[in-house]
């Protein structure tokens, strides 16, 4: 018997109503609204994937309507601290599948930058720079929570990004980072 376990959405960009160019805590805390654009927050992204093993999905699409997809069999936050927060609420991915191309493997082991906390390895700080909040390394190759551009830009790198799929110059129209306990069979 297969157990049927439902993704629980932790970052929604659908429409460009929530600004997400937002500091330490407000990322920390979560924002936004659980049926519209939103971010759940590291703390809790951290206490729920401390609680058992995770699978992480991220649905793209672009504003020609045409869709992607990554998925992540290891997912998690902060699995390693002792105190998360101090940590920078580290991420942990590994085991890619999908059609969207790996643009988050690289950001594993990186702890999460804001516009007023830089945890990156650049010497400027990439969230100010690509005027997002990520686990930047040296900046990145996704920035899901980059600017809501609508498709194509002049700017570099700054809008809502996945590399492998759409480049650098083009910022998606909608994104949706899930995660669910890993299925069991019994």
């Amino acid at each position: 018997m297969r157990l049927s376990l439902s993704f629980q959405v932790f970052q929604r960009r659908e429409d460009g109503s929530v600004n997400f160019f937002r500091g330490w805590e407000q990322y920390r805390d979560g924002f936004g609204k659980l049926t519209g654009e939103h971010w759940l927050g590291l703390q809790r992204l951290h206490l729920l994937t401390m609680q058992t093993h995770y699978q992480l999905r991220i649905d793209l699409m672009d504003f020609e309507n045409a869709t992607a997809y990554a998925q992540y069999n290891t997912f998690g936050i902060g699995l390693y601290s002792v105190n998360p927060e101090d940590d920078g609420y580290p991420l942990t991915v590994s085991d890619y599948s999908g059609t969207a191309g790996d643009s988050l493997g690289k950001h594993t082991g990186m702890k999460f930058t804001t516009k007023d906390l830089d945890n990156d390895h650049s010497e400027n700080n990439c969230a100010s720079f690509y005027h997002g909040a990520w686990w930047y390394r040296n900046c990145h190759t996704s920035n899901l929570n980059g600017q809501y551009l609508r498709g194509h830009h002049a700017s570099y790198a700054d809008g809502i990004e996945w590399s492998s799929w759409t480049g650098w110059q083009y910022s998606l129209k909608f994104t949706e980072m899930k995660i669910r306990p890993h299925r069991e069979d019994k």
